[in-house]
């Protein structure tokens, strides 16, 4: 009889570390991202004469919203479609070189987590913002996988925090914020959905970032704790932007922390908020 407990306990016991392994490992990509080699090579692209050009960049080493990533892509091409732009979508970073990336508009992190690109790579695609080109964030690229200060600074104004845990996804009336800009003043003033809302620590309104939208924070649980994490109970008030933009000297970023899954793709008002920083953009 004692054997036979012995041999539960130790069942329960490689269980419970087993799934603090798959825990720990979960956790340390969703921060970090797995190391994956980058990619140099430059690839062939034909860019059309008088479209202005997007590169789509869905590329993560970190959590993964598969499900968004590939609704997106549809979604993007049709509004290139409508608007006269051309896309061109891959996940290697090769394409981070000055030559190539000086002939885009626009650069989307469609969801794009970790390290995506190596510092030679980040340093290309700040000199481009900085000489006048546009970097787009969608969700995840916002999260805290990144570990990079410009990017930090520049796209988002803000170190995300966390999200909501219980319930993960909440519903929300998304305001329009008071607009400077025509293009955004033209979107609804007010629609619902739900999503996985960022918490950060900072608003980027207090960094000179134009918020676009927002949702009234108080009216979500914001706590992101969960089993041994107990310092993640706190949201951004009432005032909890997610969807901002700045002129950035030369260049312009635009951020939105909506789009965690597909459904996202499906609201005709998330798309119209993407249409209009693609048209702000590639201006």
């Amino acid at each position: 009889m004692k054997k036979v407990v012995k041999i539960i306990v130790g069942v329960f016991l490689g269980l419970i570390i087993l799934l603090g392994i798959a825990l720990g490992g979960f956790i340390y990509k969703v921060k970090n991202g797995f190391p994956v080699s980058y990619e140099t090579e430059a690839p062939q692209i034909t860019f059309p004469a008088h479209k202005p050009a997007i590169l789509l960049f869905s590329k993560t080493t970190g959590f993964r919203h598969g499900a968004s990533i590939e609704a997106s892509k549809p979604v993007i091409k049709a509004l290139a479609e409508k608007n006269n732009w051309f896309v061109y979508e891959t996940e290697e970073g090769g394409v981070f070189n000055p030559a190539q990336l000086a002939r885009f508009s626009t650069v989307i992190f469609n969801n794009s987590t970790g390290e995506v690109i190596n510092d030679e790579q980040k340093r290309a695609l700040e000199q481009y913002v900085e000489n006048g080109g546009s970097l787009m964030g969608i969700h995840g690229a916002g999260d805290d996988s990144h570990h990079w200060d410009w990017y930090e600074q520049n796209l988002l104004g803000a170190k995300f925090s966390h999200h909501p845990i219980n319930p993960q996804f909440q519903a929300a009336e998304i305001l329009l914020d008071p607009q400077k800009d025509s293009l955004f003043s033209r979107l609804p003033q007010k629609w619902s959905n739900a999503d996985e809302w960022y918490v950060f620590f900072e608003n980027p309104r207090k960094k000179g970032f134009n918020i676009i939208y927002t949702i009234n924070g108080e009216t979500i649980n914001p706590s992101g704790n969960i089993l041994f994490m107990t310092s993640k109970n706190f949201g951004m008030g009432k005032d909890h932007p997610v969807a901002w933009y700045k002129q950035m000297g030369k260049g312009k970023t635009f951020y939105t922390s909506m789009g965690h899954n597909e459904t996202a793709w499906q609201n005709e008002n998330f798309v119209k908020l993407i249409e209009a920083g693609l048209q702000w953009t590639c201006q």
